[in-house]
């Protein structure tokens, strides 16, 4: 029988951005600006079970990353409800959950405690994420000093090593260099093999997602447009986008 890992019931996620205007007219007209809401993500259900490798495709601003961001648990749904069923969540994504004043080193254990982990257990991992980020030295300074690739590095290190249930992976195989890509790329699809009972993977990348994906949730405008077999969805997705729609 199936194990679900991610239940997502009607999700719904919405944005609120003020309405531009000049500063000028801001400050001269005394009111506050207009509140705006941005449906990101309608009402959308899924399922994810042990051993699913979803991929999830879309063109930019369709609600990927949002989507991945709730199952996360950075912020919640407006409405509808995500089970993640008691699972350490990963989300494997550039530029989010780091203090910028806080050294690589402590931002590996904030990283750890933040994904449920006991100091003990990152301790036990710290040696190994460190090598495996090549940062040397420099994880002993403030991440605000790293370059992009460097903090991409130690973001993709600490969600590897630390082997969660549930991996969440946003855009991340661009990361370092040649060599440094292929190395992630290897860690992965051994995540997936061996460790990891199910990932969810936002790529633009369409081989990259035949190679690891089980089935693809494909996400247009905030609705789930299709969920199914790899290829099907793919296929469907290529054909659309060559129309030009």
């Amino acid at each position: 029988m199936a194990v679900p890992t991610i239940t997502a019931q009607d999700v719904r996620i919405v944005y609120k951005t003020l309405k531009s205007m000049t500063i000028r007219n801001s400050l001269l007209s005394f009111r506050p600006g207009r509140m705006e809401l941005f449906e990101a993500v309608h009402p959308m259900s899924f399922e994810t079970y042990e051993g699913d490798v979803v991929g999830i495709i879309g063109k930019n601003g369709s609600g990927k990353s949002t989507l991945l961001r709730a199952v996360s648990g950075i912020f919640s749904p407006d409405s509808g409800t995500l089970n993640t069923y008691q699972n350490t969540v990963s989300l494997m994504a550039l530029g989010v959950g780091f203090r910028p004043d806080l050294t690589g080193r402590e931002n590996i254990f904030l990283s750890g405690l933040l994904l449920g982990y006991r100091e003990s257990q990152i301790r036990e991992k710290l040696q190994e994420i460190i090598e495996f980020s090549e940062l040397g030295d420099f994880i002993d300074r403030p991440v605000r000093t790293y370059s992009s690739g460097m903090f991409s590095k130690l973001a993709f290190s600490i969600s590897a090593i630390m082997e969660p249930d549930i991996l969440l992976i946003d855009e991340v195989f661009s990361v370092g260099d040649a060599k440094f890509k292929k190395k992630s790329y290897q860690k992965i699809k051994m995540l997936l093999e061996e460790r990891v009972k199910t990932a969810m993977v936002v790529s633009h990348n369409m081989d990259t997602l035949r190679k690891l994906c089980n089935r693809v949730l494909w996400i247009h405008e905030g609705t789930l447009r299709a969920d199914g077999p790899t290829e099907e969805v793919i296929s469907a997705y290529e054909a659309e986008s060559a129309e030009g729609k």
